[in-house]
């Protein structure tokens, strides 16, 4: 018989066995037909059969995160078509998300998001705590493409709706848990109950998930790529009248997981008896572990049924986040490149909707306030090349790079979003939302030298400094987001869309702009756009068994936001300069189909494809013509298109899953459920630049198997993820000429693991 090897053909090998998440949970109909469950969605801020909703969206239930073991929200990744959403370089709990190749590589205070993330409708502004721990939640749902006009500024590649379990009224508490590598020891503990019954509602949950590290740092022991979060959250809901609700929420999260350490893809040549680790989880660095990521917040959501037609909604927040963590660039035991970081943030944010739904016309508007801080500092402290700088002149002390600095950011919208049907097959959506932008910035960078400890850590007595940038600034934007979309019934089952859309991500200061050798920096850089134009189909087959969802897409981005980086002073500073320098061209496909083969046997596929291409990206570089002795007369610098040099990061050209799912009711013993598949990401790059951190294409193989009591109250789940222990890079810092020498380091996603879970309804 003739062997087949997959591993030179990765997709095939994916589409031929198995994957991540499915919504593929049938029902037996009355008529005793098998068929796949409806799946409620609010892409458009209201409750709507996914199938209806001329939006790309994937949705995932609270029993299909359970029933594939998912722990946090970077596994939706798996699942959704070009879709990334992975633990950022060098930490724990901030989150890089990209959507059809739109998102944030550089989680710096000050810079906005591509995909915003929303927790029970509240906007998250910043990425520090965003890799959300999947607990007391209900159904998390990411919307691909603009999401402009009902969502604001900050999702022009999409977004992501992390919702929580809403309270029922009947008393209830649950326990579960887990066990597993690493020592993982998980807990969760939710309850509820109504004070006065159907008039007011509590309920809260308390979660703390442990793991111990998948590496160790190895000059003194402590653990690398650990787990120590404990997270909780509090409801309490009053309903005064049958058509009046008040619903207030807490919730508050606090990551103690010891700093992430890199892994030295480059020999030291300063350290050439120090090898490169064997154990890509393993590292050198030899700054001390600590770390705190500290998110908390609040909301009062009012919603009142004036009518049968008409509702008004609420939404009042407040939330605040605070990190300390400590980065060691160059990863070795060389006392240098070491990076104490602090960020704070802080938002207020007040939406009113109206919505109106009637025979022929559903209409959603809005008003929006966001007011909000982010603010942060951190050193470049070089330690053993300080005798270095002395010679030059800065000494003696201890030589410090210092950047610090704050941005107020002042925000008002005003929306409306409306569908008309025109008949049962036609229906048109207009929508439109006007935004103003208003941000203040207060940025500091020197180089400094200082006796005893950094200027950041407490330092005084400063021997020399030299002030590289200062200043304060303001701008204000103002941009109009309009929406239109047009839908096609075929028949009850099949739906045809084509829609335009637009978004926009907010303008902004360069926290880390050197205006010594970039005064434009001070003037700050504009908004970026994307306009999509996007032809879809959503289609319910083989009377009702088959769920096949498809979108063809095709972006055009404008005034992209491009950081470009460079070293200077010999290694002890990095130039950064934000323009908005930057055109091109996405396009792209993505299918999802669910089957129920059998009664017992389900299947789901999904593929993404994108090619994404820069058109357009201007920088300004040295005149190679330029002589101040032999050519004075030409400029010392020219603008130089370099696009052909450039690809999107964090974008692979092909993602794609495949699961079979088998359910069966074992009668008196209960039910079970087992599932098995893989997903595949093609080559990724990680930099607009290719780089040495750049991976390859991989595959990453799961399985699950969860049995659930007759009697509804026991829950065991024994979950296997990364099966074959690939070994992929999700991030890392590529820094040519770091202390003089080529310093690569490479962040990795999780290893094998196994875990026994159990759960526990009273």
């Amino acid at each position: 018989m003739k062997t087949i090897s997959l591993s030179k053909k990765p997709l095939a090998g994916v589409i031929a066995v198995a994957v991540a998440l499915s919504g593929s949970n049938a029902v037996l109909a009355s008529d005793k037909k098998i068929a796949l469950e409806e799946v409620i969605v609010t892409a458009q801020k209201r409750e709507q059969n996914m199938q209806e909703v001329p939006v790309a969206v994937t949705a995932f239930s609270a029993d299909d995160l359970n029933n594939a073991g998912v722990q946090d929200v970077t596994e939706i990744q798996k699942s959704a078509p070009n879709v990334t959403m992975q633990v950022s370089r060098g930490t724990n709990t901030t989150l890089t998300a990209y959507v059809r190749g739109i998102g944030q590589a550089d989680p710096l205070w000050g810079f906005e998001p591509g995909v915003g993330l929303y927790v029970d409708d509240v906007y998250l502004a910043r990425p520090q705590g965003g890799v959300l721990d999947v607990y007391d939640v209900e159904r998390i749902e990411v919307l691909r493409g603009p999401q402009g006009t009902l969502y604001g500024k900050n999702t022009i590649g999409g977004a992501v709706k992390y919702v929580t379990k809403r309270l029922t009224g009947e008393p209830e508490l649950s326990i579960s848990g887990a066990l597993g590598s690493y020592n993982q020891r998980d807990i969760k503990i939710a309850g509820q109950m109504p004070l006065i019954e159907d008039k007011l509602l509590f309920g809260a949950s308390v979660a703390q998930f442990k793991r111990d590290g998948f590496g160790e740092f190895l000059l003194n022991g402590d653990d690398n790529y650990n787990k120590d979060v404990t997270a909780a959250r509090v409801s309490l809901e009053f309903l005064p009248t049958e058509n009046l609700a008040f619903l207030f929420n807490a919730d508050k999260t606090n990551d103690n997981s010891n700093a992430k350490g890199g892994h030295r893809m480059t020999p030291s040549k300063l350290l050439p008896a120090e090898p490169i680790p064997s154990d890509v989880f393993d590292s050198y660095a030899d700054m001390a572990t600590n770390n705190s990521v500290d998110s908390e917040g609040a909301s009062l959501t009012v919603t009142w049924d004036i009518n049968d037609s008409l509702v008004f909604k609420s939404i009042t927040a407040y939330r605040e986040g605070e990190t300390f963590t400590n980065i060691d660039f160059d990863n070795t035991s060389f006392a240098s490149a070491h990076v104490p970081a602090v960020y704070e943030d802080d938002q207020t944010t007040q939406e009113f909707q109206l919505s109106y739904s009637g025979d022929k016309l559903d209409v959603v508007g809005g008003l929006y306030y966001y007011e909000g801080t982010a603010s942060g500092a951190f050193d470049v402290l070089l330690g053993a090349f300080d005798a270095y700088f002395t010679g030059l002149g800065y000494g003696p002390g201890n030589f410090d790079a210092v950047t610090a600095g704050s941005v107020d950011t002042t925000s008002y919208a005003a929306y409306v979003h409306a569908t008309y049907a025109f008949n049962e097959a036609w229906a048109l959506t207009l929508g439109g939302r006007y935004t103003i932008d208003e941000k203040s910035a207060d940025v500091y960078k020197a180089q400094l030298m200082v006796d005893g400890m950094s200027g950041l850590l407490g330092g005084q007595d400063l021997n020399e400094i030299e002030v590289l940038t200062d200043y304060q600034n303001d701008n204000d934007w103002n941009q109009f987001s309009p929406r239109v979309s047009l839908d096609y019934r075929l028949s009850d089952d099949i739906m045809f869309y084509g829609s335009y859309s637009q978004g926009f991500k907010s303008g902004g200061f360069d926290m880390r702009g050197d205006a010594s050798i970039n005064p434009n920096t001070v003037n700050g850089y504009d908004p970026e756009i994307v306009d999509t134009y996007e032809l879809g189909m959503k289609a319910e087959l083989a009377d009702g068994r088959i769920r096949l969802n498809a979108a063809v897409f095709y972006s055009d981005y404008t005034d992209m936001q491009v950081t470009v980086q460079e070293s200077t002073d010999g290694g002890s500073n990095y130039a950064s300069s934000v323009l908005n320098a930057g055109e091109s061209e996405i396009l792209g496909f993505e299918l999802e189909a669910i089957a129920q083969l059998t009664e017992n046997l389900s299947t789901s596929f999904m593929l993404g494809y994108i090619d994404a291409e820069y058109k357009s990206v201007e920088t300004t570089v040295s005149n190679p013509d330029y002589d101040a002795v032999t050519n004075p007369s030409a400029p010392p610098t020219i603008v130089e298109d370099i696009a052909d040099q450039w690809a999107f990061a964090n974008t692979p050209e092909k993602t794609a899953s495949l699961k079979l799912n088998y359910a069966k009711s074992l009668g008196n013993l209960g039910d079970i459920a087992l599932s098995a598949g893989a997903s595949y990401r093609s080559e990724t790059q990680i930099f607009q630049v290719e780089s040495a951190i750049d991976e390859g294409s991989y595959i990453l193989w799961d399985a699950s198997a969860v049995w659930y009591s007759a009697d509804e109250h026991w829950t065991v789940g024994l979950h296997a993820k990364n099966i074959t222990d690939e070994e992929y890079r999700v991030g890392g810092y590529n820094f040519d000429n770091l202390g003089a020498e080529e310093v690569v380091v490479g962040y990795y996603g999780n290893p094998r693991t196994v875990s026994l879970n159990f759960g526990y309804n009273f």
